[in-house]
């Protein structure tokens, strides 16, 4: 069976009989979109995707019976956003849901009239999605995980586990956000690193294809331990950076839990998955007639900073009791 049929039949087909009886009974069943980063099979999105049906389902949606949702996944690759985004566009939803910021521009760009709930936005403003965080003021809302933001807190948090790095490897994919966005976020990571006295090593991916070269270059340089910056497809792919990272034994910092729960040495920011569930509140509004223009974009109100016990001793590294104390979990 072909990807597209399979889809397809996720959306459609699979749900037709429970539609129909509905349609009968005369109940209207609303119909969204789902524009994701990686693959719908992947064990990576299932985590995601299975929050935001956990969140549907809290406010009363079955899928299926009171809610159809047509996916399109880019299989990793963002430049096929336009062309996803413009199928869900043609298709006149009630609501189309972005995964992330690439999703959220490309989606924007397809529709001015459909309503958008983001799940994970870097920096919505800077990005040009919305005109404020209190007055979105267009046709997108949702919540941002502030993750460009953070790279320099977590650069100091490598930092401090780690006092006797003094190379850092830096992986970041460009186009993840605007131009803007970020050049802000470069800059504020190598002030950062001045002020600690690290050594930065910026390496730029724009696919998977592309991490053996950036790995074989950390190491190349003698490399102390890896930041990994926001970006979907970093995140997307995180089982692989962290393969790499631990056959390179390198100890790593990203922005998400899933990074430390896989294997990688330490995260920090908020969690992605919460915020797939939480984003189901806002298609519940929108479903029932509120005004994404008049729906403030949630900023996260925790981080969490999560430690790899485990990972850490099969480095052969010692992460002090102080700096043990203050994570909020211990992975041993």
């Amino acid at each position: 069976m072909r990807r597209r049929e399979f889809i397809s039949l996720l959306g459609g087909a699979a749900v037709a009989w429970p539609l129909a009886a509905r349609a009968q009974q005369g109940t209207k069943v609303a119909r969204i979109g789902y524009l994701l980063t990686g693959s719908l099979e992947s064990q990576e999105m299932r985590s995601v995707l299975d929050a935001f049906r956990q969140g549907l389902r809290e406010y009363g949606y079955v899928e299926g019976q009171t809610i159809v949702i047509e996916y399109r996944s880019a299989e990793g690759r963002i430049e096929r956003f336009p062309q996803l985004a413009g199928e869900l566009a043609a298709l006149q939803l009630d609501l189309i849901f972005a995964a992330n910021t690439p999703a959220a521009r490309a989606v924007q760009r397809a529709t001015t009239t459909i309503p958008i709930v983001a799940a994970v936005m870097g920096d919505p403003v800077g990005d040009g999605l919305v005109t404020s965080l209190a007055r979105p003021g267009g046709n997108i809302t949702g919540l941002t995980f502030l993750g460009p933001e953070l790279v320099a807190k977590r650069l100091g948090l490598l930092k401090q586990a780690l006092p006797s790095a003094s190379r850092i490897a830096a992986l970041w994919q460009p186009g993840a956000y605007s131009e803007r966005t970020t050049a802000e976020m470069l800059r504020a990571t190598e002030a950062a690193a001045r002020s600690l006295a690290l050594e930065l090593q910026l390496l730029d991916v724009r696919g998977p294809n592309e991490f053996d070269g950036a790995f074989s270059a950390m190491i190349g340089k003698r490399a102390d331990a890896l930041i990994v910056f926001p970006s979907t497809m970093l995140f997307s792919e995180r089982k692989r950076i962290v393969d790499l990272a631990t056959k390179n034994r390198l100890p790593s910092i990203a922005q998400a839990r899933e990074f430390a729960e896989l294997g990688g040495l330490m995260a920090y920011g908020a969690s992605i998955t919460d915020l797939h569930r939480r984003s189901a509140g806002y298609v519940d509004k929108i479903l029932k007639g509120a005004n994404p223009a008049d729906l403030p974009v949630e900023q996260p109100t925790k981080f969490e900073l999560v430690v790899n016990l485990k990972t850490a001793k099969a480095l052969g590294l010692t992460i002090s009791e102080s700096f043990l104390l203050v994570a909020d979990e211990v992975i041993e």
